[in-house]
């Protein structure tokens, strides 16, 4: 037959709340932690994806430019 201690339900449920604390806490510092972070990142002043692409297809299209101008420098070069 099971008895009741009062005791050991005081201490389960405080151990409840303590565990409760701690996720919620844990749940806070990591919120806290992204918010630092994306902070950080914006302040750094980074280029978008946009922006990265837009400046590879510039440069493929200024190297195809060079290599045809080189070409042509050969070509006449030759005459």
């Amino acid at each position: 037959m099971a008895t009741k201690n009062p005791l050991l339900d005081d201490l389960a449920g405080l151990m409840t709340g303590a565990m409760g604390a701690a996720r919620s806490a844990g749940e806070e510092v990591r919120t806290a932690g992204q918010a630092r972070v994306r902070a950080m990142i914006a302040d750094m002043d980074l280029a978008s994806r946009d922006e990265v692409e837009a400046l590879k297809a510039i440069a493929v299209s200024a190297l195809e430019q060079v290599e045809a101008l080189e070409k042509r420098v050969a070509e006449l070069e030759k005459k």
